[in-house]
């Protein structure tokens, strides 16, 4: 789980400062110690360590806090503002031109950073927001590389463009612009070549490319599971080629958050977007507040809420309705069991929700049901009728044992995720209140607890 190690350590930092009713001094300085290892142990920059300790130190003793009715609160508080003003403080998000104009995009890194795939997330992300996006496929020394590139723009079903592997890619690049005009893409997305190391040859193409074409913004995909390395790839290429925002990749992997805390203090670029998994739509927009509490603990309902509003993008109106409905009477049905499922699955899976719950993100993952739990007890649904789904009322032991026998589980496991069903049922009866609110919270209520109230 992201930050896992850090968030861990920094927590039982924490806890001993909260545990005191007065703070000296000294208390601070031992806290702030130990937060510094920390900080170092998850790979941060030692210069960009020494500055954030220093400030904090600065702030905690210097503006009464010690004085203060919870001191330990306020060292906390302090140390939050301090981590995401390190992290760059505010939102950036991809500057684009004019709608009536094409925008172009260079993404550029090392291989293995995961630099196609975001290129295309990032194409999904786009066409949600009304542009129509074109993916080029300059990485000529790969062909696995525009296969790749291809068939994830089907499955993100926004339009691609290839040369194949007999011609450069600056001649790619410059006929992607024409084909794009006369097929009104108005952002053109270039997947360049990796390298297995930073070298000259592979520098030279990139500012090739951009002296052939006029890129608008030059994005760069790191490998967050890297560390400090991360950082020392994107000094380099802000350095020798111009970045204009920093993508982190593979954050779901990163358990220490180095790269995470010191990319933006060391190149000055901001993080534009963290890939938080393998499917093509696990890229969130990096929000350094947000980031912050994450690490720190403390949760980030925000984007969860983000999550579950951009899952049902595209429900049926009427049928989102409807389910809303359903879930006020405490009259859930299998069908809308499987549909949660479905959601789930596009928020990231229920480990990525529960880390972003405050005070949720220690539960390990053996407390949680596995995909192979998950996938027992959707095959129990499915093995049941369309009627039989919709209402559940009809289920008779002659009924639950013949879906017992088609799911390939026992009559006991089907009996007891029924009677979970229904324990859900009737909690969602009593409490309507949970459906409604604002920015989002309506539609998140409606994913309920596929597991019979077990977490939630």
């Amino acid at each position: 789980m992201a930050f896992e190690s850090l968030t861990d350590k920094l927590q039982n930092v924490f806890k001993g400062l909260k545990s005191k009713g007065v703070l000296t001094e000294a208390d601070v300085k031992t806290a702030l110690k130990e937060v510094k290892m920390a900080l170092l142990e998850a790979d941060v920059s030692f210069k960009v360590v020494k500055q954030f300790i220093n400030s904090v130190q600065e702030r905690a003793i210097g503006e009464g806090v010690l004085n203060g009715l919870n001191p330990g609160q306020m060292v906390i508080k302090i140390v939050n503002e301090e981590m995401t003003s390190l992290m760059g403080s505010e939102t950036t998000e991809i500057q684009f031109q004019p709608v009536n104009e094409i925008t172009v995009l260079m993404m550029c890194g090392l291989q293995g950073a995961g630099k196609t795939t975001t290129a295309a997330k990032i194409a999904g992300k786009i066409k949600l927001k009304g542009r129509k996006p074109l993916l080029v496929a300059c990485d000529v020394y790969r062909p696995a590389a525009i296969d790749q590139l291809k068939i994830n723009a089907d499955k993100q079903q926004v339009d691609f463009f290839s040369m194949g592997t007999d011609v450069s890619p600056v001649e790619i690049a410059k006929a992607s612009i024409d084909h794009a005009k006369k097929n009104n893409n108005n952002v053109v997305i270039i997947d360049t070549a990796g390298r297995l190391q930073i070298d000259e040859a592979m520098m030279k193409e990139l500012i090739d490319i951009k002296e052939a074409v006029t890129v608008h913004q030059t994005l760069l995909v790191v490998d967050a599971m890297t560390g400090q390395d991360a950082v020392n790839v994107a000094s380099e290429f802000n350095e020798k080629v111009g970045v204009d925002g920093i993508i982190l990749s593979k954050m779901d992997g990163d358990s220490r958050g180095g790269a995470a805390l010191s990319t933006k203090a060391v190149t000055g670029k901001p993080i534009l977007y963290v890939g938080m998994g393998e499917k093509l739509s696990d890229l969130e927009q990096f929000y350094p507040d947000r980031m912050a509490s994450r690490i720190l603990g403390m949760g980030d309902v925000l984007s969860l809420i983000d999550k579950a509003v951009e899952a049902n993008a595209q429900m049926d109106a009427e049928k989102e309705k409807e389910m809303a409905q359903k879930m006020k009477k405490g009259k859930l049905d299998f069908e809308m069991y499987l549909e949660s499922m479905k959601q789930m699955r596009n928020m990231g899976g229920l480990g990525a929700i529960m880390g972003m719950l405050p005070g949720m993100g220690k539960i390990g993952d053996d407390q949680l049901p596995d995909e192979k739990e998950l996938a027992r007890l959707e095959a129990i649904v499915l093995s049941m009728t369309p009627e039989e789904r919709k209402n559940p009322k009809l289920m008779s032991p002659q009924r639950k044992y013949r879906i017992a026998k088609g799911s390939g589980n026992d009559i006991a496991a089907v009996n007891r995720f029924i009677k979970q069903f229904e324990q859900m049922n009737k909690m969602m009866k009593q409490m309507p209140g949970l459906m409604g609110g604002k920015r989002g919270f309506g539609k998140f209520g409606k994913f309920g607890n596929p597991f019979g109230g077990k977490f939630f």
